[in-house]
């Protein structure tokens, strides 16, 4: 959830920090904290806040350093402050620690130490880590050995950087992302949870093993495994598409990310057409299959429940990764699960395919990071190829992931879908263009307290994933609903206040919408219907293109995100960054 960094160089490393902590800052920005190594001693630096909000702060003191770590937080154990932000330092503030995961044990760690007369001034399971390194070298004076005996006592999903007040530096891997990157002039290794950290001299980088550990020095670095056996690794060219990031035009990532759309729908899933075909035979040989993610990514998986079932006549479940281990009676040897992450680090997605792997079956993953550990742990690995995601409330991801389940389909039913992405691009680039209604309703809307999108059949996953993005980025209460279950129950909802959305293009359930919208109407709310044919009953209309039925769901999306990005806009939000939330969820 966190981002880390660490930073070894003949040059000063505070700059090259911040700068990898901006690129991460998606993963967490409750806090951000930096320490340096200089003249025998670690500076640390920590504020409540954005990564610029450290910045302006710092001291020119902490530009002398040439060994340094830094973190942004999304807090856990303890709750937003100066004191719980990392990094963190052990009693004699000679080992300072950035950590990403949960130590499971900190509670019994922590009164050990306590025991053995050490204090504690977070509320973090962090804290426990520099202080359990600094009692095992106190005791064996050798920080290989040290890492070793730390290790063994450490439960839960984590990794760590450890800075020592000698410039050494220490990297730990156990089920948490993270990367060790090698600058091309050989002067400087990088370490970070996400390749987006590195600087634009890194050429060759190192996906770290799990329960992998490596000592970084100047004039070079060592890898051992939670033995302390040297241990193997492979070097890899860093792929130049995630050497920069930017915003380029555009004043935010999500609109730049929405904008890209048009692109991404043409591009998804093309590197892996092979795979696509092998997954599309293996299902026909499976009776069920069970499609498991988190938000976003569940929504996207709940497509594929309806359009999966017009082709093949397979069981399928969709089940949300965090409910996996009360559903494991959906799991058989005659089944099949397909896991769906952007990240590929999400914690409950990965715990979801260790329990499916537990029950014998084979895993599928649709995943945007192919260097992840879910692509990884996966018999086959379906690409998004939608580039970096950097907004928190994604976009380009899920309408990647609903392309590569219309391609799956496509394939299913033998090509009767028809499917055209470059009518589905212009499609949304008209959509796109042509905004100013939506931003003319999103003035409207950002007084509002309750909004509701109805969506009826292959329309209500969209429904779904459209009230996510409104109340991720603009914090208004919003709910996706079945627009048939309106009557039982929700019609209560309904009065003067309130605003729904609807998504009624032409099709098998327009007429089923008009007459739910007559009935909202009676009670006094106002209608925002989204659809290739305006209605007299509509308060506000936006227009999409007409194309085949099937397709809609694809483009209908991107007005729902556009009014969540503009409300958000003009409620004065940040639309990149929404409290509370970070792009990869690696804790539970």
């Amino acid at each position: 959830m966190c981002s880390i960094i660490g930073y070894a160089s003949s040059e000063q490393v505070t700059s090259t920090l911040l700068k990898g902590l901006k690129k991460m800052e998606y993963r967490g920005y409750d806090s951000a904290g930096i320490a340096v190594a200089s003249n025998n001693q670690l500076l640390v630096q920590k504020e409540i806040g954005r990564v610029k909000d450290l910045e302006q702060k710092l001291d020119l003191k902490y530009t002398t350093g040439h060994a340094g770590i830094g973190h942004t937080r999304w807090a856990t154990h303890g709750g937003v402050s100066k004191i719980n932000a990392h990094p963190h330092m052990c009693n004699d503030e000679s080992i300072g620690v950035v950590h990403n995961g949960i130590i499971e044990n900190y509670d019994e760690l922590k009164n050990k130490l306590i025991a053995r007369g050490y204090s504690f001034k977070s509320k973090t399971d962090t804290e426990i880590i520099p202080n359990l390194l600094s009692y095992h070298f106190n005791q064996t004076n050798d920080i290989k050995q040290s890492i070793i005996k730390t290790v063994y006592e450490l439960k839960g999903n984590y990794s760590f950087i450890a800075l020592i007040r000698n410039e050494t530096m220490v990297a730990v891997k156990h089920h948490e992302p993270l990367i060790l990157g090698i600058e091309n002039d050989g002067k400087g290794y990088v370490l970070a949870s996400d390749i987006l950290g590195f600087t634009e001299k890194t050429e060759d980088i190192i996906d770290m093993d799990n329960n992998q550990f490596a000592i970084i020095l100047s004039n070079g670095f060592k890898m051992y495994d939670f033995k302390g056996n040297t241990s193997s690794y492979l070097i890899s060219k860093l792929p130049q598409k995630h050497k920069e990031v930017n915003k380029e035009n555009f004043e935010h990532f999500t609109l730049k990310e929405i904008n890209e759309q048009p692109a991404t729908i043409v591009s998804t899933g093309n590197e892996n057409e092979q795979t696509i075909d092998a997954f599309t035979k293996s299902i026909r040989k499976k009776e069920n299959i069970v499609i498991t993610g988190s938000g976003t990514s569940y929504y996207a998986g709940l497509m594929a429940r309806y359009l999966f079932p017009m082709f093949i006549n397979n069981a399928i479940n969709v089940i949300k990764s965090s409910e996996m281990k009360f559903s494991e009676h959906f799991l058989n040897p005659s089944s099949i699960l397909v896991a769906i992450s952007q990240s590929g680090e999400s914690a409950d997605v990965l715990e979801a395919i260790s329990i499916a792997k537990n029950r014998g079956l084979s895993i599928t993953s649709v995943v945007n990071v192919m260097r992840s550990t879910l692509a990884k742990e996966s018999d086959y690995a379906i690409g998004l190829n939608c580039g970096s995601e950097i907004g928190v409330a994604a976009t380009k991801s899920f309408t990647s992931q609903l392309a590569i389940f219309y391609k799956i389909a496509d394939k299913l039913s033998e090509g009767k879908i028809g499917l055209n992405f470059n009518e589905i691009s212009q499609a949304m680039s008209k959509i796109i263009k042509e905004d100013d209604k939506v931003k003319k309703i999103s003035k409207e809307l950002k007084n509002v307290h309750d909004i509701y999108v109805l969506g009826r059949g292959i329309h209500y996953p969209i429904a779904m994933e459209g009230a996510l993005k409104i109340k991720e980025i603009t914090y208004i209460h919003a709910e996706g609903m079945s627009a048939g279950e309106l009557k039982h129950g929700p019609l209560a909802l309904m009065d003067k206040s309130a605003f729904v959305i609807i998504l009624n293009p032409e099709g098998d359930t327009y007429q089923d919408n008009l007459s739910s919208i007559h009935e909202i109407k009676a009670r006094g709310a106002k209608i925002i219907g989204i659809s290739n044919k305006n209605n007299e009953n509509y308060d506000y209309f936006i227009e999409i293109p007409k194309i085949s039925e099937i397709l809609y769901p694809l483009i209908e999306v991107i007005p729902l995100q556009q009014l969540a990005y503009y409300t958000s806009l003009e409620k004065g939000l940040d639309p990149d960054y929404p409290r509370n939330l970070a792009k990869c969820v690696t804790v539970k």
